[in-house]
């Protein structure tokens, strides 16, 4: 029974080729679709499921609301005493381990290495993360200062093979040179994990802090991760309903002067598992980007919407056939067929059907898997047994894509009656409702395409105007130096600057810890006389040259001025007491701060901040708030992404710390100028890397995900188009054959070519019409949603909307433009000859 089955459904597709191929074609696109974006969502719920015991880790992150605007915020770093206090708390911690981010420099026979993804550590990270070890004792690798454990790669590249345990390392900490023992080299980190680490080195948190103790006890800087291991069978959801109370019973207030404050008010605690860190809402660029599950379930809905457009072309031109096999199914129910077994017979072509359209989108994943693993710098691998085979989802997906496609239309066939077929030998037959079945289809489908049409408008405009937007300062021309806070180069930084604005094509060199898309954040609190809560503002260090050298307009007031003591607000230098800090408290400091501080701090006009009285924590809080005077106000600047809210910022005048080095160039070689710029460099320091990009490049890395998933949602689109015409194709040369004779009595009746084809333009036109009407209120909607992400956006007009369905209107007219054509001009005799 079952081979004659398979013998019926295959004769019916050899017998109509066009049908079988749009059917075929259409849902192996849709499938491949599917599985691709299947491996991609099973990667992204993969991070660090790989790593053993990692079920039972968790991460610490820090929470925090701002008390002036409500914006919310989310950090997967917290503070140093987070993790004491924690383990002292919650009998359930088995073990933790801070990792503070680190940039050692590694010194190799005289040259100077940077390090990337480096972290210092206070207890032995293997206890907690247990990476797999190339070489070395996980239970004794980082038990000891000074010991360091190196990736797989960091050991190729500094030593040329990997079997580095036991060899000295000469580290560039501090400006300290420190030997370090290699006790471990571990394997690399597999890419789907939240994990970015290339060396990890033991450190005395009370040494290495002994020039700011307070750093290990306040609750003020957050600069590490801390990871917590936890007994198996830890009920987390209870250790998070505890922290309120936990946050009460460690974090004390603080009195800084007359204030008192508290760092825990405004801030919330949580443990979030290590599998979940990816996906979370917490996300720091120092670990690994992560992503959000509104995109995972973003490419999941339209994959699943992809694929179900192709099973829509078949239930059409399964339905569309159905008159042609009328004859053939009334012969089978009079000769003894049930219709349970007719049943069977079309839903097992329909299986038929899928399983080839399988092969041919198993085919096109493994061309097109390498290029969308590169494109989204995933590792997807297409493994067909085993644990995380796919055989199964496989075979699952035919015979449920089979079911959709074909149930329907089992439905329908199966129900003509034989006597009715039979009686007036008919060869065909309609059943009653099946055309507006089809139309309602092929409106869902066009509804689908111009959706996908208008959202990959909206993405590639926002993306585009996410890099071109006016960020308050010339962006352009500017080569931003990394690593002048290094300890061996800092006091040697301002001569270095000079050094550089003498080099060709330099027009302005300044000193800051703020720049293009720089991952530092500093806040301090601002008090205004009157009010009782403070105000929380980005609080920066910039040179006399800062803002000429960035091009931020001044809107009030002056700039600060290198020769004015009142303007100088320098700290204390580590190791030299706190001198400094006193004078600066006694005597006060003139700043600058942008529009935006200036609304925060109460002043609609930003004239009338100019000359305004505050108090800010600029020193230690048991030096009380530093008197300030505001002297200027600059336009507000976007220093960071465009879905970073712009920040309100206090600009000081210092020369104690900065850590970027900012270079205006007019040049048509900028690479010219950047080597200049290494050259003065290495003079001054032949033991720091150096490290430099063009604020070009860090502007297109800083908007590759949008720019990604712009590109992914024009991929899609493109397929949705491709499977909807497709249908359209199949629909259209069946409405011509089934039209042939009533188009010939037009013609004999006058009609003219060009009516014809405006007839039946018409009636697929109408179905894109009303597909607009449906996809634009529901693109609207989603699109509206998905620009509030974004703290400056681009209108939400028309255009996009009036494009995509112009587009699709165009392109349906045009696929069904050639069997027009081609009826309107056949000679009337040839359809009527048989009458």
């Amino acid at each position: 029974m079952w081979r004659n089955y398979m013998t019926v459904g295959l004769r019916a597709l050899a017998k109509n080729r066009t049908y079988a191929f749009i059917n075929i074609v259409g849902l192996a696109i849709g499938l491949a679709a599917c599985l691709m974006i299947l491996l991609y969502v099973r990667y992204e719920k993969s991070y660090d499921t790989w790593l053993p015991n990692s079920e039972n880790v968790y991460q610490v992150q820090t929470f925090f609301q701002n008390p002036d605007t409500g914006e919310e915020g989310a950090l997967q770093m917290t503070h140093y005493a987070a993790g004491p206090a924690l383990q002292k708390d919650f009998p359930q911690i088995e073990g933790r381990v801070y990792a503070l981010a680190s940039s050692p420099v590694v010194l190799r026979g005289g040259e100077a290495l940077a390090v990337e993804n480096a972290v210092m550590v206070d207890a032995n990270l293997f206890d907690i993360l247990e990476l797999p070890l190339l070489a070395g004792d996980p239970r004794s690798a980082l038990t000891q200062a000074g010991s360091v454990a190196l990736s797989e790669k960091e050991a190729m590249r500094i030593y040329g093979t990997t079997e580095a345990v036991g060899r000295t390392l000469t580290l560039v900490i501090r400006g300290n040179h420190v030997d370090h023992r290699v006790t471990a080299v571990f394997r690399e980190i597999p890419s789907n994990s939240n994990l970015r680490l290339n060396m990890a080195v033991r450190f005395d948190p009370g040494q290495f802090f002994a020039e700011d103790p307070g750093f290990i006890t306040n609750w003020n800087n957050i600069s590490g991760w801390v990871f917590l291991k936890l007994r198996p069978g830890t009920d987390v959801a209870a250790i998070n309903a505890d922290m309120a109370e936990w946050e009460r019973r460690n974090i004390a207030p603080v009195t800084v002067g007359d204030q008192t404050i508290n760092p825990g008010e405004n801030s919330e605690w949580r443990l979030t598992a290590l599998q979940d860190v990816h996906l979370g809402r917490a996300q720091d660029a120092s670990m690994r980007p992560g992503n959000d599950q509104r995109t995972i379930v973003t490419f999941t809905i339209v994959a699943l919407l992809i694929l179900g457009m192709a099973c829509v072309n078949f239930t059409n031109l399964a339905t569309a056939r159905a008159s042609q096999r009328a004859r053939e199914v009334a012969l089978r129910k009079v000769l003894g067929a049930t219709r349970k077994q007719l049943m069977t017979q079309f839903l097992t072509e329909s299986v038929l059907v899928a399983g080839m359209a399988m092969l041919l989108a198993l085919a096109m994943v493994e061309l097109l898997l390498p290029a969308l693993s590169r494109f989204l710098e995933a590792d997807l691998r297409m493994t067909y047994f085993g644990a995380g085979g796919m055989l199964l989802p496989i075979l699952v997906l035919v015979l449920l894509v089979g079911a959709a496609g074909g149930l329907y239309p089992a439905f329908y066939l199966s129900r003509f009656q034989p006597a009715q077929v039979l009686k007036a030998n008919k060869s065909s037959a309609e059943a009653a409702g099946s055309g507006r079945l089809r139309g309602a289809l092929v409106i869902a489908q066009f509804a689908v395409s111009i959706g996908l049409i208008i959202c990959t408008a909206i993405v590639y405009s926002q993306t585009l105007h996410a890099r071109t937007a006016d960020p308050g300062f010339e962006r352009d021309g500017i080569l931003q130096v990394d690593g002048i806070g290094r300890r061996q180069i800092a006091p040697q930084s301002e001569a270095l600057a000079r050094q550089i604005e003498r080099i060709d094509g330099v027009t302005s060199v300044a000193r800051t810890t703020i720049g293009v898309a720089t991952q530092n954040v500093m806040n301090t609190a601002v008090y205004v006389p009157g009010r009782t809560e403070p105000v929380g503002l980005g609080n920066y260090r910039v040179d006399e040259s800062f803002f000429r050298t960035m091009g931020i307009d001044r809107i009030a007031g002056r700039l600060l001025e290198k020769g004015r003591p009142m303007d100088d607000s320098s700290n204390s230098r580590p190791g030299e007491g706190d001198a400094q800090d006193r004078a600066l408290a006694a005597r006060g400091a003139n700043v600058v701060i942008n529009e935006l501080a200036a609304r925060r701090l109460g002043f609609q006009n930003p004239a009338d901040a100019v000359g305004a009285q505050l108090r800010a924590a600029l020193v230690g809080p048991d030096l009380g708030l530093v008197p300030v005077t505001v002297v200027g106000v600059v336009e507000d600047s976007r220093f960071r992404s465009i879905r970073t809210p712009i920040e309100p910022i206090v600009y000081r005048l210092a020369d104690d710390y900065f850590t970027h080095l900012l270079v205006r160039y007019q040049s048509s070689e900028p690479q010219r100028v950047r080597n200049d710029v290494e050259q003065a460099w290495r003079r001054f320091a032949t033991d720091a890397p150096f490290q430099a990009d063009f604020s070009e490049e860090i502007v297109a890395e800083l908007y590759t995900a949008e720019q990604a998933r712009a590109q992914t949602f024009a991929g899609f689109a493109l397929l949705a188009v491709i499977v909807a015409c497709l249908g359209l194709f199949g629909l259209a040369a069946y409405t011509a054959e089934r039209r042939t004779k009533e188009i010939g009595i037009r013609k004999v009746l006058g009609a003219r070519s060009r009516d014809i084809v405006r007839l039946l333009a018409w009636q697929f036109s109408k179905p894109v019409i009303i597909a607009n009407l449906i996809a634009w209120p529901i693109a609207w909607w989603l699109m509206r949603d998905w620009l509030n992400t974004f703290d400056t956006r681009i209108d939400l007009g028309p255009g996009p909307f009036l494009l995509a369905g112009l587009l699709a209107l165009a392109i349906a007219i045009g696929t069904i433009a050639g069997h027009a054509v081609k009826v309107a001009r056949s000679n009337p005799i040839t359809a009527l000859r048989y009458e």
